[in-house]
């Protein structure tokens, strides 16, 4: 599914990510596991395409056998790649089903869409209300994660990226969210679960687990490894 080969990423003139490579197989649920500041959301963001972050020339992103290292983020999108922000930015004046009229344009009648996303806004115990309203304003910080849930249930992406999903939700907005992304996932997508934490992944069980230090891969393992985490903390694994 997806596969990073030597991948070295810098923002502005600073190095973030060191040679680093990690491969996610298709169906899987991965998790990536570090400190803060250990590189995480910079290899989330590289993975979608942000031009903010620059992918050293020796490195290569390969989604599905194919580099896409050098497409934009939109481009990478339509492929099948969804990132959940770990703080989304509000977009006044474009409300959660304009944006999910726009991404499913052409693919799904807009009545069709309005019904289903009802249908999931109730899944995830989410307002009505606030599919009409401009996205991610004013939401709370449990509101936010539920409907970037909702729009990855809607678009069913082929590779979906959690960056640090439990964030800002309760214990009760975690469990839905991740009742809700296990219910509606298929057998041939998979999950990247980015966190620093072991709260999400008592709902969402892990097939595999990867522990990021200093913008490299400095361990991997079963799910046995965040259970040793969760025990002993970073330093001491």
């Amino acid at each position: 599914m997806l596969e990073l080969s030597n991948l070295s990423v810098k923002v502005g003139s600073k190095p973030i990510l060191k040679r680093l490579s990690l491969h996610i197989r298709k169906g899987e649920i991965a998790v990536l596991m570090g400190p803060n500041g250990s590189g995480k959301s910079t290899l989330a963001h590289a993975i979608a395409g942000n031009p903010n972050f620059t992918v050293g020339r020796n490195g290569n992103i390969l989604f599905e056998g194919k580099s896409i290292k050098n497409l934009p983020p939109e481009k990478r999108a339509k492929l099948g790649i969804f990132l959940s922000f770990q703080n989304p930015l509000p977009l006044p004046g474009v409300s959660v089903l304009d944006l999910l009229r726009l991404a499913r344009e052409g693919k799904e009648d807009p009545l069709t869409l309005r019904t289903r996303a009802k249908a999931y806004a109730k899944e995830l115990g989410i307002d009505e209300s606030l599919l009409f309203r401009s996205i991610h304003d004013g939401f709370s910080g449990g509101e936010k994660k539920k409907v970037e849930a909702l729009q990855a249930g809607i678009l069913a992406p082929k590779l979906l990226i959690l960056d640090e999903i439990d964030s800002g939700a309760d214990v009760d907005a975690l469990r839905k969210i991740a009742r809700f992304l296990g219910k509606h996932r298929t057998k041939e997508s998979s999950i990247l679960i980015i966190t620093h934490s072991t709260r999400i992944l008592r709902y969402l069980k892990p097939d595999r687990v990867f522990v990021m230090r200093e913008g490299a891969i400095a361990r991997s393992g079963t799910s046995v490894l965040a259970t040793e985490i969760e025990k002993k903390g970073f330093e001491n694994i």
